[in-house]
């Protein structure tokens, strides 16, 4: 049984981190999308809710589950759940800079391996923030949206 874990905050999940798990899940047996938290960052929805909100989105992939990644490392998050590899996906080459550094203290300190995908070009503008941001200021992100967000969305 091969095992990833996506790890993201998912504040919300979008259609190019929806993108990037469903190739996952054509990669690996199981891929369990991990919500984490940073808390230096200021959050729409809550962990609770943005786990409901994955699930709500990615229920219906083979093999797909959303758990809370709780406190603690990403590297031993993926040991503890038996995960041999991370999945992220890369929308340029500053992703990449940034993520390489990540990928290669997490192969140090348990083994994990990294995997890169490249995002699809037309989720490649994407970034939560930017869309939270729009979508505040009236701009239509339903296309960049799953129908789970945007129920939320329209609720707010």
């Amino acid at each position: 049984m091969r095992r990833a874990v996506c790890p993201g905050s998912f504040d919300p999940i979008h259609n190019g981190h929806v993108e990037i798990i469903a190739r996952a899940a054509s990669l690996f047996d199981e891929v369990i999308v991990a919500v984490s938290t940073n808390y230096s960052k200021n959050y729409r929805y809550s962990e609770d809710e943005r786990v409901a909100i994955v699930e709500e989105t990615v229920g219906g992939l083979r093999g797909v589950t959303a758990l809370p990644m709780g406190q603690g490392l990403l590297a031993d998050f993926c040991k503890e759940q038996g995960a041999e590899a991370i999945v992220k996906g890369l929308r340029s080459t500053v992703d990449y800079a940034y993520e390489i550094p990540m990928a290669t203290m997490n192969r140090h300190l348990t083994g994990v391996e990294t995997v890169f995908l490249q995002a699809d070009t037309r989720f490649t503008h994407l970034s939560s923030s930017l869309l939270k941001e729009v979508q505040t200021l009236g701009g239509d992100v339903a296309e960049y949206f799953p129908r789970a967000v945007m129920k939320r969305l329209m609720r707010k």
